[in-house]
């Protein structure tokens, strides 16, 4: 490690000891002038949980740490701005103790406020797009702030314009519209178990108790939650599928398309405990990739391409991350990262 290089290991949940050439940690907006001035690739983490460094940083990495929940309404909603540097999961408990449901889906889902809009974070049947009212984010290149609509963020699955033409911004505060009638969303997994009578505080139970049972804890096993994003097919595709694989899961997606289940494709696969150095295709969700103790970026990038090059060599379907990965310069893509490694 260079001699000024600074770790980036208490800033991913994978546990790689990869570095950064700075880091700063922003928990007051008068920082944010400060941060202009610096001329080199930057990077903004917040809980570094859905992040891969495949290789040294060779720029600054600015840690959220911006705090604050500010709550207004109407009539018919709840209006929160949040700071970008606050807990998600901490949100979604403080919505329910303050008799404001409408976010139990997506309990459990590890990252910062910040991060959210970024990869438009979405789990059983429910994404952020749903209740996204406006986006704030400071531009560190023209040193402006901007406030973008939920149209102008452009939102997809896992993704949002963060991550393209405004990957240069930096978010502070994401504001969000929460129905004062709320509505439970129970078409996905086990959340259809509890009825159409089931109260939000049951939705927040059952999927803390399933992300749980199924995802390892970081702290315990290094991981970035779902390595790879649900891929999307044509129906005759999907419909061929099914011919061959009856008990194939499928779900209907935009434009037309169908969405099928990564982790049953990876794992119908036969890569469950598939390891590479200390690397691993977790043993009870195959859709996780974990670090067992010892493992490198290395170790996690070829382990991601066997498991890619596998199911698509079985299934005929491409799998694509959905861990955003990290070059030396800023964000890259694995196969990118692989031809570093040759």
């Amino acid at each position: 490690m260079p001699s000024n290089a600074r770790s980036l290991l208490p800033f991913n949940t994978f546990g790689l000891s990869q570095t950064a050439d700075d880091i700063v940690i922003l928990d007051h907006r008068d920082q944010l002038a400060g941060l202009s001035g610096y001329q080199g690739p930057r990077l903004v983490v917040g809980e570094g949980s859905n992040l891969l460094f495949t290789v040294p940083f060779r720029g600054q990495a600015v840690v959220n740490r911006l705090k604050g929940i500010e709550v207004t309404g109407t009539p018919d909603d709840w209006l929160l701005t949040v700071q970008g540097g606050e807990n998600w999961h901490e949100l979604v408990c403080y919505c329910l103790e303050h008799d404001m449901p409408g976010l139990e889906n997506l309990a459990l889902i590890p990252g910062t406020v910040g991060a959210a809009p970024i990869q438009n974070i979405g789990a059983y049947g429910v994404e952020l797009s749903r209740f996204c009212e406006r986006v704030e984010s400071y531009d560190w290149q023209s040193g402006e702030t901007r406030y973008w609509t939920a149209a102008e963020c452009a939102f997809g699955y896992r993704d949002s314009v963060f991550k393209h033409q405004a990957r240069e911004h930096l978010i502070l505060s994401v504001t969000l519209r929460l129905p004062r009638v709320w509505q439970p969303m129970l078409g996905y997994g086990p959340l259809a178990e509890l009825g159409e009578h089931a109260t939000a505080h049951q939705v927040f139970e059952q999927v803390c108790a399933t992300r749980r049972a199924k995802l390892p804890d970081p702290a315990e096993l290094g991981n970035a939650g779902s390595f790879f994003k649900n891929p999307k097919v044509i129906p005759a595709q999907a419909e061929a599928l099914k011919l061959a694989w009856p008990d194939l899961p499928v779900y209907p997606a935009e434009g037309g398309q169908v969405k099928l289940a990564a982790g049953w494709l990876i794992e119908k696969a036969g890569l469950k405990g598939t390891a590479v150095g200390s690397a691993a295709v977790h043993e009870r969700q195959a859709l996780v990739l974990v670090n067992r103790g010892e493992a490198t970026s290395e170790d996690i990038l070829r382990l991601a391409a066997l498991v890619r090059d596998r199911v698509s060599g079985q299934f005929g379907v491409q799998l694509e991350p959905e861990v955003r990965m990290i070059g030396a310069e800023g964000e890259t893509h694995l196969d990118e990262a692989l031809s570093w490694l040759n």
